[in-house]
């Protein structure tokens, strides 16, 4: 089909949003042609303020409106624990089970060799400074997929070197599974099933 060409400028670039394919970013189009202008005038305000309002949390790098985020600043968290997980929908998976009371560390990039990507330095070197502030364990809740369990091999050899224990995800995760799609029993589980590696 042939679209206007603003229109399929707009297509074009909701199609680099992860998990949008062209059918839905068309349909994403055509309901923002079709909107009021006080809907897309909200959404072009939201869009703005999350851009000018939210950074990076300085221990976990997780989003947030201050330097620390509100699970780091908890006080009632424990602190002598950190799961490792790939991205926010991941932490936000295993926060919905209630089952994990510990601090996170976001990668966001995992080893992939296809992709040619490696976790950030500063985000590895920053993991490993944390663990000087009297960690006990890190779980490492990537992926299940190649890419996770090289990931997860990686950081496992470098935290063992400190001295700190090391648990995967126990039963419940599938092979090749992905924690964001997850259910809550499942992740329950596969936290109260964690082995050491």
């Amino acid at each position: 089909m042939v679209h206007p060409k603003n229109l399929q400028r707009l297509i074009e670039s909701l199609v680099k949003l992860p998990g949008v394919g062209p059918k839905m970013a068309e349909r994403f189009s055509y309901h923002i042609l079709l909107a009021g202008s006080q809907e897309i005038d909200e959404l072009i305000e939201a869009i703005k303020e999350i851009k000018n309002s939210l950074k990076l949390c300085s221990e976990c790098y997780t989003p947030t409106e201050k330097d620390i985020c509100a699970v780091c600043s908890d006080n009632s968290r424990d602190k002598t624990l950190i799961c490792v997980v790939k991205n926010t929908s991941s932490l936000n998976a295993i926060e919905r089970t209630q089952k994990f009371n510990g601090l996170y560390h976001i990668l966001e990039k995992i080893i992939s060799p296809l992709d040619g990507t490696f976790p950030e330095k500063e985000r590895v070197k920053r993991l490993l400074d944390r663990l000087e502030k009297g960690v006990m364990e890190v779980i490492i809740a990537t992926d299940t997929d190649t890419e996770g369990e090289m990931t997860s091999n990686y950081l496992a050899e470098l935290i063992r070197e400190k001295g700190v224990k090391v648990s995967r995800l126990g039963y419940g995760m599938p092979l090749g599974g992905t924690i964001e799609y997850a259910d809550e029993i499942t992740l329950s589980r596969s936290l109260e099933g964690r082995k050491e590696i």
